[in-house]
């Protein structure tokens, strides 16, 4: 076989393992490289129904990464808290309040292809960096503005218009670099790593911050992000990478035609699909949910910034949790190498059980625990839809595959916050919640077939 191209060998469950085994929660590929030869040989084998894999190493490349990503998310988790603090305190509309959520989605829709294209021409290191320095100088602009009593709801939603907006190419080429840092194997695990902390960094300590900064002025948290921005690209900057230099592009390739390669590549194969359309569904309930959150807690349950920390942390405390477990929830559902794909499935199902709760129990408590069995199993469903992504789409492409996803996944969210805020304002600040578990319910259900069907790991074309 020529060097540089790639074969699979399916097998049956009764298969022996031999070679390394790839990382996934389903049967189908062992890729063993013979290195003297120089060319790719596939070795049949089992794939580890666990589908954990190792751990990546902390030092080096992961570590600076990880430490960038938790350290941005602390910021994140700051502004994100703060600005419907912000936007409530200026107008008491619940819509108005949903807008600036809203327009926060907008992005993925109108840019979110083109950052996945932009990702896989350029240097995916140095559009990171690039980016987190913008947004830390922006956000720093807003949090003079805050401070000198120029804030409105107008600049909020600029504001998370233009973060978002450099976002779509931040987060593609991070999903696109990260195979490059660790090996095929410890993907789910680096997934997990890097989703817990930034959950931990994001709930566990930027939420509570949240009252003591806003103490101190309602500039305080926004300049906080700013720094943190600004710090995590100095890390990102840092990095050494043995990622290979983008590919040369075709004669006559242009943008369009490589973001039309990558959504082709999402539409071929059959479980990102359904990963898609029911991470779509989910997306309009939770931007019903997130845009209105604010008003459920402060209003519905007559709870101030406290509650809403509280809230929020609970949040964080489950998504903790379920990166902890994540791992044990595949092993335990692997029946026939399914386990990713049936972990996605169970998530959702416990998911409505608790937005339904949070719906229709008038109690802080209620909510509080609602909201940490919600995280959880959100951590659990992020997990492994990413790790799939990944596990499933050429390396070469990474970027545009991710950017269809994200976009097409993102899509309904704007339109998701603008219910949700008609809806708190016709039936109560509830209803939302009750409307994303119905969303949730329908996105259940588009998984099923997925998860009746044989799942095979699909080895990255190099």
């Amino acid at each position: 076989m020529p060097a540089g191209t790639s074969r699979t060998c399916f097998v049956p469950r009764s298969a022996g393992r031999r070679g390394p085994i790839v990382s996934g929660a389903l049967y189908g590929l062992c890729i063993r490289r013979n290195r003297e030869g120089g060319e790719d040989v596939t070795t049949v084998g089992a794939v580890r129904a666990a589908g954990t894999g190792a751990g990546p190493a902390w030092r080096g490349a992961f570590g600076r990464l990880w430490s960038a990503a938790v350290l941005s998310s602390f910021g994140d988790a700051l502004r994100t808290a703060a600005l419907p603090l912000l936007a409530a305190s200026l107008t008491d509309d619940p819509l108005l309040i949903a807008s600036v959520t809203a327009c926060g989605y907008l992005p993925w829709i109108v840019f979110g292809l083109l950052g996945g294209a932009v990702a896989d021409r350029v240097d995916q290191r140095r559009a990171m960096w690039t980016v987190d320095a913008v947004r830390g100088l922006l956000v720093g602009g807003f949090a003079v503005a805050v401070a000198l009593g120029h804030a409105s709801i107008a600049l909020l939603i600029a504001l998370a218009f233009a973060l978002t907006t450099l976002q779509t190419l931040f987060d593609n080429a991070a999903t696109a670099l990260l195979p490059a840092l660790v090996d095929r194997e410890a993907l789910g695990s680096a997934n997990a790593r890097l989703m817990t902390g930034q959950r931990v960094a994001g709930g566990l300590v930027g939420g509570p911050a949240v009252p003591l900064l806003l103490a101190a002025g309602a500039f305080a948290p926004f300049a906080a992000d700013a720094v943190t921005f600004l710090v995590a690209a100095a890390l990102v900057a840092s990095l050494r990478t043995s990622a290979p230099e983008p590919k040369p592009r075709p004669a006559g390739s242009t943008l369009r035609r490589e973001i039309a390669d990558g959504l082709c590549a999402l539409g071929r194969d059959g479980a990102l699909r359904a990963l898609c359309a029911a991470t779509a569904l989910c997306n309009i309930g939770m931007g019903a949910l997130i845009a209105t959150l604010v008003v459920l807690v402060t209003d519905g349950l007559h709870t101030g910034p406290g509650g809403y920390a509280a809230a929020t942390t609970a949040y964080a405390v489950g998504s903790l949790a379920g990166g902890v477990v994540g791992g044990r929830i595949v092993a335990g559902l692997s029946r026939h190498g399914q386990g990713r794909i049936r972990a996605v499935f169970l998530a959702g199902t416990v998911q409505i059980a608790a937005l339904l709760v949070m719906g229709s129990v008038r109690s802080l408590v209620a909510l509080v625990a609602a909201l940490a069995v919600f995280g959880l199993m959100g951590m659990v469903w992020n997990v492994n839809t990413t790790t799939l992504m990944q596990q499933r789409s050429p390396a070469d492409m990474l970027g545009r595959v991710s950017a269809a996803f994200r976009t097409l996944a993102v899509a309904g969210a704007p339109l998701g916050a603008l219910l949700g805020g008609a809806v708190a304002t016709a039936w109560g600040p509830g209803t939302p919640a009750l409307l994303t578990a119905a969303f949730f319910a329908l996105s259940v259900s588009v998984l099923i077939p997925a998860r009746k069907q044989h799942v095979e790991v699909v080895a990255q074309e190099q």
